[in-house]
């Protein structure tokens, strides 16, 4: 037995990385109490999180359904995907942008969630500065915090469209020292904005001599609403240097899947390749065979007849915004969000919008996401409606939100 009468060495404390202590993605936070709500019998209209009400193309569906009544073996894959899905990934490109891919630079991936963490592993040492816009997409800040990575947000208002700039870029370099990486989301997500061809060939170049890498988020092309370029514009179309990631989740309404996907720039592959093997092994199997088929002239047909309905909600928001009565909103131009204060009367009632959610959802069964998932600087004075759900949802949650406004409210503490 040891003497216990001896001093014993000191043992690190144990709990959490200090890396690790990132704030909650308040999206999933309110879909968990949305849940908890539906089990108790409420009747929850949910505009909180970026999923499409329609599902899968017809044909995706069927495939799947064929691959899992086989009783096939679902093994691992190719780590970077099944050369079928890799080679229709790459034909998509020249259909939707004129793009020649070489199949062998698509890497499929688990969501495009894995697609930035094995980007960023790739892309960016500890200490690198990696320039984002603010309001921007949470996850962007939060995996690059917990890589040791110094996240830079630009201040990019509605003067500029909410998208970054090469002024802002400059800005920040004399601010905070050379920069490692931009992220550009075009659509932004929460506030729709897309970035024209002219402003991609600038950031393009921008990037190109100073030796920045653009990592170019492009879930949501083809959510597009007649504004610039139909589908959106690629960052390929100027530089392959840049490193693109999309998703099967928003345009074919397949978020739960977890299945998306990355052109690597060619210096990165092997990198990529060797990551990929050892973080998650391969994607999930069923949902890439049955990704296969998003690629068919029906599939494109669905998704596109998806987009209309989205269209219809977005409007539908747009006409009633007065009744809303909420201020400096941004245009939506594509995505399907709505970024918006939600007036000066309900933030005197309730001080932040996170406040304000909260009883909207309580009280009149509302689930909208708190601008502060977004924006570290003035999130508490913002909300994010998504009308991905459909016109049905939208309309009825905009009546509710009505009735909640112009009801009585609780005073809050002085």
């Amino acid at each position: 037995m040891p003497d216990v009468s001896e001093p014993q060495p000191a043992h690190r404390s144990l709990g959490p990385s200090p890396r690790s202590l990132v704030p909650d993605f308040q999206v999933m936070t309110i879909l968990g109490r949305v849940a908890e709500l539906r089990a108790a019998g409420a009747d929850v209209v949910s505009l909180c999180a970026g999923e499409p009400g329609g599902g899968a193309p017809t044909a995706v569906n069927a495939r799947a359904a064929e691959v899992h009544a086989s009783g096939r073996a679902l093994n691992y894959t190719p780590t970077l995907g099944i050369a079928e899905l890799r080679q229709a990934i790459a034909e998509h490109y020249g259909r939707w942008y004129g793009l020649d891919v070489d199949p062998a630079r698509v890497a499929v991936t688990t969501g495009s969630s894995g697609a930035f963490m094995l980007g960023f592993l790739a892309a960016f040492s500890p200490g690198d500065r990696v320039a984002m816009a603010r309001p921007g997409y949470a996850s962007y800040r939060n995996i690059l915090t917990a890589l040791g990575c110094q996240v830079v947000e630009l201040d990019a208002g509605p003067a500029v469209r909410f998208q970054p700039t090469p002024a802002l870029l400059e800005e920040a370099e004399a601010t905070h020292g050379p920069l490692a990486g931009l992220i550009l989301a075009s659509p932004n997500n929460p506030t729709g904005t897309m970035a024209t061809r002219e402003e991609m060939a600038a950031l393009a170049q921008w990037c190109g001599g100073h030796g920045v890498r653009l990592v170019s988020d492009e879930i949501y092309h083809g959510v597009t609403y007649g504004a610039g370029d139909e589908r959106g514009v690629c960052a390929w179309e100027y530089s392959t240097e840049a490193m693109v990631i999309s998703s099967f989740s928003k345009y074919w309404g397949m978020p739960g899947w977890r299945i998306g996907w990355m052109l690597m720039p060619e210096d990165l592959a092997g990198a990529i390749s060797g990551l990929s093997g050892s973080v998650s092994l391969c994607p999930p199997a069923s949902a890439q065979y049955a990704a296969v088929e998003a690629f068919t002239e029906q599939s494109y047909a669905e998704c596109d007849a998806q987009v209309a309905g989205f269209a219809r909600a977005r409007a539908l928001v747009l006409a009633n915004q007065d009744r809303l009565g909420w201020t400096d909103a941004a245009p939506a131009d594509g995505a399907f969000y709505f970024w918006a204060q939600p007036g000066d009367r309900m933030l005197e009632e309730y001080g932040t919008s996170t406040a304000y959610c909260e009883a909207l959802l309580e009280r009149a069964h509302v689930a909208l996401t708190p601008g502060t998932d977004f924006d570290t600087a003035r999130g508490e004075q913002y909300v994010r409606l998504s009308f991905a759900a459909g016109e049905p949802d939208v309309a009825e949650a905009i009546e509710r939100i009505v009735d909640f406004q112009n009801g009585p409210h609780p005073r809050r503490p002085r």
